[in-house]
């Protein structure tokens, strides 16, 4: 019998379908103990964002603490991806009205803070939208870094982009915010955009996993309408596969690296540029995923949204 401590956890995100989902992977998990999620101008704005995860927590009868954060990048315009996620960010769903209790009266920076000077242990933040939070935590309160125990994110790619040639949504949405994390000194796990266009999901996936309860039903039809529907070509796993890379590291191939941010170059602008080999810098400040094992990540999602259960009150 496993009698290890839960690992206090913060969930920075912007929910978002695959958010949703990454979410929903993690609250019964046994190995962390889940804190506070925090909300993040993203996939839709700040409103869509906090209302989509208290709206979240509702269904599935959780009562964790979420925290409103930053409404806009540090320096840029917003810019939403309602494409994938719908105008209101969670598809076609119909989630119950949410629980407004959940939400706290301060702003996710001081509940981020609040959280970390306050546990016995390190907290591991896993991030799953843009990092504005986490840059204006460690920008305000750089004490708190020494209470983190690493940042797992899902940010960055080692190869093409997805919103201009290089850059990924989340680290081009706000790439000056990213920027400041990757240079924050702290241990990061950067799993990126290739890596959840590998890890993909097919709709046998979504039929077996829509079998198994409402928890599956719910996950099946945020994934119908995400990215336009077309499931027929895979549904791509971008924020599943983070979450599961911080409590099934067996998945997934990891390589060190030093890693940096592109915040200038019109051409290039929010690349994360992933240098294996020392030649910008010998200091390998990230732990990269280069490759994860797509049989057993799909089995391993489905079966952990089918062990979900929806608590009642």
């Amino acid at each position: 019998m496993n009698t290890q401590k839960p690992k206090p956890l913060i969930i920075d995100t912007d929910p978002g379908i695959d958010d949703a989902a990454a979410i929903t992977l993690l609250v019964d998990e046994p190995s962390v103990d889940i804190k506070l999620i925090a909300s993040v101008s993203g996939n839709v704005g700040i409103g869509h964002t906090t209302n989509n995860a208290l709206k979240l927590l509702t269904f599935l009868g959780r009562r964790i603490p979420v925290a409103k954060g930053a409404v806009a990048p540090l320096m840029r315009e917003n810019r939403f991806a309602t494409e994938a996620h719908g105008k209101g960010g969670m598809g076609m769903f119909d989630f119950p009205e949410p629980d407004t209790s959940l939400l706290t009266a301060n702003n996710a920076v001081l509940e981020e803070r609040r959280v970390l000077m306050e546990s016995e242990e390190p907290v591991t933040i896993l991030t799953l939208g843009p990092l504005t939070n986490i840059a204006l935590l460690f920008a305000t309160f750089p004490e708190v870094k020494e209470h983190v125990e690493r940042i797992v994110m899902m940010g960055g790619s080692t190869s093409r982009g997805n919103i201009g040639v290089y850059g990924e949504f989340n680290v081009s949405v706000d790439p000056e915010a990213a920027k400041m994390v990757f240079r924050s000194g702290l241990p990061i796990t950067m799993v990126g955009l290739d890596i959840g266009r590998k890890a993909h999901l097919v709709v046998d996936d979504l039929e077996r996993m829509e079998e198994t309860g409402e928890v599956g039903v719910m996950i099946g039809a945020l994934f119908r309408s995400y990215d336009g529907g077309h499931i027929e070509n895979g549904i791509k796993m971008y924020d599943p596969s983070a979450a599961l890379a911080m409590v099934e590291p067996d998945l997934f191939t990891m390589r060190d690296a030093f890693v940096d941010v592109e915040i200038s170059s019109p051409l290039t602008l929010g690349a994360t540029v992933v240098d294996y080999d020392g030649i910008i810098s010998s200091n390998r400040n990230v732990s990269v995923c280069v490759d994860v094992d797509v049989d057993r990540f799909r089995t391993r999602f489905v079966e952990r949204i089918a062990s979900v259960e929806r608590e009642q009150k």
